[in-house]
């Protein structure tokens, strides 16, 4: 399967995120083995010490949003494109939880934020389906103040011998037959591992994060190198 060209690209992703809305949450802990929840719980824990609001950018069924608001207690913007993924995880807040995580429908590469309005932000799972990520990446430091911190959770491709080999079977034979049975859309999960192949590589992301204008940028491989975590900082002093 090709994948979609960056006109084609937010149609295509809103399209398969719709689909697979009501089984979305199952499938991420089954085929990750339930290791999700900890791949969460370290992306909030890099966004330790952040005052103030937490955007987080293509945030989906809110699975991290609650994990922001469970470790900081600070307010989150859960913001996303796809608004059934939204309104379905809106659904499963607690009371306490709707009191300060507020879901926005927006596109991530045209934030309708002020300019330096929050402490940190996140990302899981959501850059690689960005169709324009340079721009996302700028969007998201135009939003963060001076001094805040970022933090973007993101599967990538593993290295170790013998491992990536098994693991690239798994990504292209298993998921889709097992994501596409539960989901009833095949072609959502055979894009998924499509666009996990094609992504860009861990180097070029933090390249990419730097060109954006952050400092202090970083990566760690988490599991084998399955998901990376990649971490930043907007300076104290910018020239916006």
């Amino acid at each position: 399967m090709p994948l979609p060209n960056r006109e084609e690209k937010k149609d295509f992703v809103q399209e398969k995120f719709s689909s697979v809305t009501a089984r979305y949450d199952f499938l991420n802990s089954l085929l990750s083995l339930g290791i999700d929840r900890l791949w969460r719980y370290s992306t909030v824990k890099a966004l330790s010490g952040v005052t103030g609001p937490v955007l987080d950018v293509c945030a989906g069924t809110l699975p991290l949003s609650r994990e922001i608001f469970r470790q900081t207690k600070e307010p989150v913007v859960a913001l996303d494109f796809c608004y059934d993924m939204l309104r379905f995880g809106a659904q499963r807040l607690s009371a306490l939880e709707r009191r300060s995580i507020h879901p926005l429908c927006a596109d991530g590469e045209s934030l309708p934020l002020a300019s330096s309005s929050f402490g940190g932000f996140s990302v899981a799972f959501g850059i690689r389906n960005l169709a324009d990520l340079p721009r996302g990446l700028s969007e998201m430091f135009r939003v963060l103040r001076p001094g805040g911190k970022g933090a973007i959770l993101e599967f990538s491709r593993p290295t170790l011998p013998v491992f990536k080999d098994l693991y690239r079977f798994y990504l292209h034979r298993v998921l889709p037959r097992i994501g596409g049975a539960i989901s009833g859309d095949q072609e959502a999960y055979v894009y998924l591992a499509e666009s996990i192949q094609g992504f860009f590589s861990q180097h070029e992301v933090c390249n990419m994060l730097k060109e954006s204008g952050f400092v202090k940028v970083g990566y760690m491989p988490m599991t084998l190198g399955i998901v990376t975590l990649y971490t930043c900082t907007k300076p104290q002093v910018t020239d916006e």
